[in-house]
């Protein structure tokens, strides 16, 4: 059963060419959540690395790891020695030629509570995810772990509300988004205010339509992909603009995380302020279950 209260640790990294090197400093920096009393931490999407997408390299895939796998035994055993649970966004090699873009769930005894496989799969200049990833293929997810009923999603998921509510709909108190989103350097000044602002509130939207909370937790600094030495070609490369935060079910920030430097962030989930908001904004209730087949149109034609 849920306690009423846990706290959750959002880690907002660097990630740099060499793997074992992220690793271990997000290791280190879940130790650093758990110091401050975090009971649930969550990592950035695809943390082992530099933001490899910005290329379409059939080399990259030897970076791909099964779940379970060497990272996963490795975080679990971090998990069980700080009794805490994690969320871990990995680079799953599902079978050989087949990949996937993948949350790992942990609980705080060691164990892997099961897998998310993002669902909504980018390709946009400097995203070429789809040349990586294979969409997911088992739906929308909630775990109960150790301190209570979670749901994730991972990045280019933030946006589509149908994901956010399905989860919801399966009891997930507290909604995470491991995130790697970054500014093209050239587009910065004139839309990156705006893009910042649209994706804080979708997710804000996200909390208050769902009654609950939404955590997303983003990389940041400035990466040209670089992985072991292997680069992007030449070009700007990609600013990642940190910014992770929590909000309650009323959108209200709890924790915000800078645009420029690494920080774990800590926030408090309050099952019985949840309860209460649900009561006086009652969406769940008043949703119109027998009215929404149109949802699984592409496109609703007008004739």
């Amino acid at each position: 059963m849920s306690a009423e209260k846990y706290k959750i640790g959002l880690v907002q990294m660097k990630c740099g060419p060499e793997p074992e090197q992220n690793l271990a400093h997000a290791i280190a920096m879940i130790r650093e959540a758990a110091a401050k009393g975090a009971q649930l931490v969550c990592l950035p999407e695809l943390f082992l690395t530099q933001y490899f997408c910005q290329r379409e390299d059939h080399a990259l895939f030897d970076l791909a790891e099964p779940i379970p796998g060497p990272t996963s035994q490795r975080l679990g055993e971090v998990a069980k020695e700080l009794k805490v649970s994690l969320v871990a966004s990995l680079f799953e090699k599902r079978a050989r030629g087949l990949y996937h873009n993948t949350a790992a769930m942990i609980d705080s005894d060691g164990s892997l509570k099961g897998i998310y496989r993002k669902m909504h799969i980018p390709d946009d200049p400097l995203y070429y995810e789809k040349f990586y990833f294979a969409p997911g293929d088992i739906g929308f997810k909630s775990w109960d772990l150790n301190v209570g009923r979670v749901g994730t999603l991972v990045c280019w998921d933030q946006w589509y509300p149908e994901g956010a509510r399905l989860t919801a709909l399966q009891g997930a108190e507290v909604l995470f988004y491991p995130t790697a989103i970054g500014w093209h350097p050239a587009e910065k000044a004139e839309w990156g205010a705006a893009q910042h602002d649209a994706w804080r509130t979708i997710q804000r939207a996200h909390a208050i339509a769902n009654g609950v909370y939404v955590a997303a937790v983003n990389r940041v600094g400035h990466e040209d992909g670089n992985v072991r030495g292997n680069r992007a070609p030449a070009g700007q490369g990609l600013e990642f603009w940190g910014a992770s935060f929590l909000c309650d079910p009323l959108g209200r920030v709890i924790a915000e995380g800078p645009h420029d430097k690494e920080e774990v962030l800590i926030g408090e989930i309050d099952l019985k302020l949840l309860e209460e908001i649900r009561r006086n904004w009652p969406f769940l209730r008043d949703r119109r279950i027998d009215s929404y087949d149109g949802i699984g149109a592409r496109f609703i034609d007008q004739h």
